[in-house]
């Protein structure tokens, strides 16, 4: 898939002051929100260095440190979303709804922003809808080929929605829809770090094949469980593994690769530009952001899809991928008897890695963030 070339070169004086624009841009819960989020408001910033930005995102969520790291201020709704494993903890969920709505509202009204911009997440339905409740014009990104409810409702008011792929219109306007890819960290995009350098911030051996196995921000269950039962087979095969487990029992996956040589592991990989570098093979859920990163790497991957994702969308994301000899597709149940045999197996193959490799950079885009930040500037200007 090639460049996005609907960039506009948008003059930051164009409308006057440089110091007009102000947004909000709401969601979060995970990295797949997060971090689309700020690449999106650090395009807007390149295009113009004075605007002003507020995240608002929900209290006690990811998104309420990763943003500051990141130079953003973020307000923190008391939101949270339908609990379906407990019916009892939903109980206070109205509650929620009722107070972040007047949260929202002295936010907004506080901050006055140009636009609102919803990535996803908890946040994002009761910004964008109070916005839009107060004519102010909002913009939405999907990354998903299946949309959520949330984004279908918004989008019938949205000014703008930028989806990842093609087959859109069946969930929003279609004279809404800009196809504009995914997202992804900049340090990702333009990664021009050598394979040592990477290598050596881990600590791991250069002469040793690396595969990096990643479960997303909130860890991935049974690919964790897959590879601590198989620790012994990479270290048999002299194989090293980078393993970010996620904050769930994060301890325990830790404990079993103690004193296992070649093996890194943490709960969270802040410096995820390194650990891409540093990979020959990588292992992922096929989240719509997940999967946008590593066709933008061009490395080979075997994709394990979360089987409750919505309409499955996740399985729809790998098949994608698998279908064209762009990457490889276990089944979530099948992932304790079949994953550790198949990442051995094409790490061996060296032929099959790049033939993947070729073919999955077919799909990268790269300038999203920037195709994004353009066409919101364009469109407050109308």
């Amino acid at each position: 898939m090639k460049e996005n070339n609907l960039i506009y070169n948008i003059d930051a004086t164009h409308s006057g002051s440089t110091s007009s624009r102000r947004f909000i841009i709401a969601g979060g819960g995970t990295g797949g929100h997060i971090f689309p989020a700020i690449a999106i408001a650090n395009a807007l910033r390149k295009i113009d260095p004075n605007t002003e930005i507020l995240f608002v995102g929900a209290k006690g969520k990811m998104e309420m440190e990763k943003v500051p790291q990141a130079g953003y201020a973020i307000k923190g709704l008391s939101i949270a979303g339908f609990n379906r494993s407990s019916l009892v903890k939903n109980i206070t969920l109205p509650f929620k709804l009722i107070k972040s709505f007047w949260q929202v509202r002295k936010i907004v009204n506080e901050f006055k922003p140009t636009a609102a911009i919803g990535v996803g997440g908890y946040s994002s339905f009761p910004v964008l809808k109070y916005c839009q409740t107060k004519g102010i014009k909002t913009f939405i990104h999907e990354s998903n080929s299946f949309a959520g409810k949330s984004n279908i409702l918004l989008g019938k008011k949205a000014t703008k929605i930028f989806v990842a792929s093609d087959g859109m219109e069946k969930f929003f306007p279609k004279n809404k829809i800009i196809v504009s890819g995914n997202p992804i960290r900049r340090s990702i995009a333009e990664n021009s770090i050598l394979r040592d350098e990477a290598i050596g911030f881990f600590n791991l051996n250069a002469n040793k094949k690396i595969v990096l196995v990643i479960g997303g921000s909130l860890g991935a269950k049974s690919i964790n469980e897959a590879i601590a039962l198989g620790l012994d087979g990479f270290v048999k095969n002299d194989i090293q593994l980078i393993w970010q487990t996620g904050k769930s029992i994060a301890d325990q996956f830790a404990q079993s690769a103690k004193d296992k040589k070649g093996i890194w592991v943490n709960a969270f990989i802040e410096k995820m530009d390194m650990a891409y570098a540093a990979a020959d093979v990588v292992v992922s859920r096929s989240g719509a952001m997940s999967v946008a990163e590593i066709c933008a790497i061009k490395k080979p991957a075997i994709l394990v899809p979360y089987p409750f994702a919505a309409e499955d969308h996740q399985t729809a994301n790998a098949m994608h991928l698998a279908n064209k000899n762009a990457a490889i597709l276990i089944k979530d149940e099948n992932v304790i008897v079949d994953l550790v045999n198949s990442v051995i197996a094409l790490v061996e193959n060296t032929a099959a890695q790049k033939t993947m490799g070729n073919a999955i950079s077919k799909f990268a885009i790269t300038n999203a963030d920037e195709v994004i930040a353009s066409q919101i500037i364009l469109n407050i200007e109308l």
